[in-house]
């Protein structure tokens, strides 16, 4: 009952203008029930596939120095959690939004990076020992890093303090550890099998997320660009960039490298927009959050949209650079042509 009262406080502090939007027509849900069902048994199989065939690519002593030399690890989890909540709040700010807006970009930015960073890293070339440790890192410190966080930008509202779903951040660990974990034993002890694991799984997963992406965009596709201002669809384009941005910039000054700057810059952009959504759900009751439940979905459009546009140029850059190989054609020696038999006349 506490808790029901400081929420209904909270909500109730908030002006948000919803003149253009009917309230009792906006959905609880971003999906119906039954695609919402579907879908995310799909997400959890798809995932669980997935972070075995990445766990695949990992090394045992590759993790170690990352874990006992925790440089990459360090700058990662400082861009993570000081960049994106930092531009939340300046973005929240020189745009002057409401304040249940900017509660909830805020909410976004403070979130720790999701499974999405280590497909995206692999696609990159990056590091992917430093991907999944600094995921990882970045979801157990969540457990205390969110709550602080928002207690510093929000002003100290106990209520979002209280809608840190602690349990959904252990499950969240649990999805990349313990497939992790299976990959990185079959890449250890039967490594001839790691690399058709991997083409299998990420073909896998590559299908499947085109089949999800097209439900998703049916189901609420039009209910997304209806209710959504131009206001909150630039600041959903804004962060993503921004943080792939400073990650890069970040680590380079810390003079990482060329593969580790790449994965620290994806892991800084990508947020556990599932993560964010449950928060969401958790502190705002729908009639009073209307529309702005919808913003972690177009988040993840725009944070997916331009990672793809840097994996392109990412590879165009690699054909143009990449010098081509040129066939070895061993050098032919005066003691070769002697010891070749001599021919009759």
């Amino acid at each position: 009952m506490d808790n029901a009262a400081d929420l209904s406080s909270l909500q109730d502090g908030f002006s948000f203008n919803m003149t253009s939007v009917n309230v009792s027509s906006l959905p609880t849900t971003f999906l119906s029930p039954v695609v919402n069902k579907v879908v995310n048994i799909l997400i959890i199989i798809v995932l669980f596939i997935t972070m075995i065939s990445l766990g695949c690519t990992m090394e045992v002593s590759k993790i170690k120095d990352h874990i006992l030399k925790p440089k990459g690890v360090g700058i990662a989890v400082l861009s993570q959690y000081g960049v994106m909540p930092l531009t939340a709040f300046c973005l929240a700010k020189a745009f002057q939004l409401t304040e249940i807006m900017t509660v909830v970009i805020l909410i976004c930015g403070c979130c720790p990076g999701g499974a999405a960073s280590n497909i995206l890293a692999l696609a990159l070339n990056g590091d992917m020992n430093l991907s999944i440790v600094m995921t990882t890192s970045s979801t157990i410190l969540a457990l205390g890093m969110m709550p602080l966080l928002l207690y510093l930008y929000c002003q100290g509202f106990s209520t979002l303090q209280k809608a840190i779903p602690y349990v959904d951040i252990v499950i969240s660990l649990v999805l990349i550890l313990v497939p992790c974990g299976i990959g990185i034993l079959i890449n250890y002890y039967k490594p001839q099998y790691s690399k058709i694991i991997t083409k299998v799984g990420l073909s896998i997963m590559a299908i499947s997320s085109v089949a999800i992406g097209i439900v998703v965009c049916i189901d609420v596709g039009e209910a997304i660009l209806g209710v959504l201002s131009p206001t909150l669809m630039a600041i959903a384009a804004l962060m993503p960039f921004i943080g792939y941005t400073f990650g890069y910039i970040i680590s380079s000054l810390f003079r990482l490298s060329q593969s580790e700057r790449r994965t620290v810059a994806v892991e800084t952009g990508c947020q556990n927009i599932q993560l964010c959504a449950t928060i969401l759900k958790l502190a705002f009751l729908p009639a009073v959050i209307g529309p702005l439940f919808m913003f972690p979905m177009v988040y993840l459009f725009f944070q997916l949209i331009e990672a793809v546009i840097l994996i392109i140029l990412f590879r165009c850059y690699q054909r143009f650079t990449q010098k081509p190989k040129e066939k070895y054609k061993p050098a032919s020696t005066g003691d070769e042509l002697k010891e070749l038999p001599e021919t009759t006349a």
